[in-house]
């Protein structure tokens, strides 16, 4: 279980700074980014804990979380879109 918690600091923390670059090119790539940030974590938070509450075990929910944050970085690692890169 440790290695799992370990891993998800590791993950996270790519896609935290993954979203930090899109967060800095501003315009509409910064706003469809941090609109859905906020409700994606309090949509986990809650699902964690219907899951804690249901008897499931903390590992489970790491990798609950895992997979998320897995997706998030599939995504964020594509290329942008030419539509919502800024002109320079």
């Amino acid at each position: 279980m440790f290695d799992s918690w370990i891993m998800l600091g590791f993950e996270s923390n790519r896609v935290i700074g993954l979203r930090l670059m899109r967060l800095m090119l501003g315009g509409r790539t910064a706003q469809r980014e941090a609109n859905p940030m906020i409700a994606e974590k309090v949509d986990a938070a809650m699902e964690a804990n219907g899951r804690l509450m249901a008897g499931e075990s903390a590992d489970k929910v790491i990798q609950m979380y895992r997979r998320r944050v897995a997706a998030n970085a599939k995504r964020l690692s594509g290329p942008l879109r030419a539509s919502t890169r800024r002109n320079g």
